[in-house]
């Protein structure tokens, strides 16, 4: 991945952060350790109704706060919880397991700072999918509390990419090539093997993990890795909801500014984690 090539993508994706907010949105930075990040709160929403947990998107290599500062204010006004979204440690600068600790670091200080793990919602899209399942793994493995609930919206989870390999060739993804994610994979891991335990979520045990809700696009080449994930937490006896949404691109629920099924998605992620 070259150098100009991701500046112009980084730049690109944090556009989407120059959307005028609405008045009566707070926004805030914030730091946890040394990993810094932005608090986005809609009108109306309090930190006493609990936190959003946000991990972004962006094959590890690009995404930030500001790129996904919009979806954040729709969280938080469906939800009514304060958003809060790391900047976590990108690749190729920071390769793994920069980012998987940074996130780590983050939930760990906001339990230190008195937020109750049962008023956290973690929540991740694309490559900040498989974030927040590392991130359950950490949990689990340092016996530490869990979130309430867990969302993946368009997960990235098997980083060999051999399943949206697979998939593209029965139906061409229109929005994220395969190739794309295994330069994304080279830049996170170099040789690294996929099949750690830390990073092997797809099919980890997930005894203990939250009740989880699962939405992809029915276009995408990442559905087999939704659908494979949603069978794992079956096999465990865990409370997990897969919605596929037909003709939707991935990662759609960002997009709730632009498709009516994104702010349909996004109310059934508020309803899913009111209970």
């Amino acid at each position: 991945m070259r150098g100009i090539q991701l500046r112009a993508l980084r730049q690109f994706a944090d556009s989407a952060g120059l959307q005028r907010l609405p008045r009566g949105t707070r926004t805030w930075t914030a730091q946890y350790g040394h990993v810094r990040g932005a608090w986005v709160q809609a009108k109306g929403a309090g930190v006493s109704n609990g936190i959003v947990l946000h991990l972004h998107g962006g094959g590890f290599t690009f995404g930030s706060p500001r790129s996904h500062r919009s979806f954040a204010l729709v969280m938080s006004r469906r939800t009514g919880r304060p958003v809060f979204l790391p900047s976590y440690r990108r690749a190729p600068e920071h390769p793994y397991p920069a980012a998987a600790d940074d996130c780590l670091i983050v939930y760990r200080r906001l339990l230190d700072r008195g937020i109750p793990a049962h008023r956290i919602v973690l929540s991740g899209d694309s490559a900040g999918g498989h974030l927040a399942a590392c991130l359950l793994g950490d949990l689990k493995r340092q016996r530490l509390p869990m979130p309430s609930h867990a969302v993946f919206l368009s997960p990235w989870l098997d980083l060999s990419a051999e399943l949206a390999t697979a998939r593209d060739v029965v139906r061409r993804d229109p929005f994220v090539p395969p190739e794309a994610l295994k330069r994304c994979r080279r830049a996170y891991l170099g040789d690294r093997d996929v099949r750690a335990e830390r990073l092997a979520v797809l099919k980890s045990d997930k005894t203990g993990w939250p009740p989880t809700l699962i939405q992809a696009g029915d276009t995408e080449c990442l559905l087999d890795d939704a659908r494979q994930f949603a069978e794992s937490f079956r096999a465990a006896e865990i409370r997990c909801e897969l919605q596929e949404w037909p003709g939707q691109v991935h990662a759609f629920p960002l997009f709730s500014n632009l498709v009516p099924e994104g702010r349909q998605a996004i109310r059934y992620i508020a309803d899913f984690v009111s209970v």
